[in-house]
């Protein structure tokens, strides 16, 4: 049994995507083969007013979803250390819930130490440790790139690995 599932890591100037292609056991429901399907980023320019940049997320994330086709969608809850951050990445997260809501689809979320340990069994590992766990998990031959596309992959495969 296939499933796709799409991993976001929601932000403004830069919201991290990565799909898979995982495969169950139809006759023990058990986890056999996760493939990397694609990766990359919806960039917005600092530039272009708020409103606009918005509207291109919006955009793009329902491109992928059309093209992609995910039954689960694996978002990185919100996490904050700067407030005028803060609340850019809220506006884009808000916008990235919109779209799955209007897409009907099954999300589920999860913390930066929540995928930490799902991937690399340590609540507190560095980026570099968990890059290199989602290559080995794909096993590809290099960390994809950049960062915000790596996070997403490796929040893809944690929905992967709670299911």
């Amino acid at each position: 049994m296939e499933q796709r599932i799409l991993g976001l890591d929601p932000g403004l100037a830069s919201l991290g995507f990565g799909a898979i292609i995982c495969q169950k056991s139809q006759t023990t429901g058990q986890q056999e083969s996760v493939n990397l399907l694609d990766f990359g980023v919806i960039s917005t320019p600092a530039s272009m007013e708020l409103g606009q940049r918005l509207c291109m997320i919006y955009d793009d994330l329902h491109t992928l979803i059309g093209e992609y086709k995910p039954e689960l969608v694996a978002v990185e809850k919100f996490f904050f250390y700067r407030m005028a951050n803060t609340i850019l990445v809220a506006q884009a997260r808000g916008v990235v819930l919109l779209v799955l809501a209007q897409h009907k689809l099954p999300i589920v979320e999860f913390t930066p130490a929540q995928v930490k340990q799902a991937l690399t069994g340590y609540g507190n590992a560095e980026k570099q440790e968990v890059q290199a766990a989602v290559a080995h998990e794909l096993n590809l031959d290099y960390v994809p790139r950049p960062d915000d596309a790596a996070d997403a992959l490796a929040v893809a495969l944690t929905g992967w690995f709670q299911i």
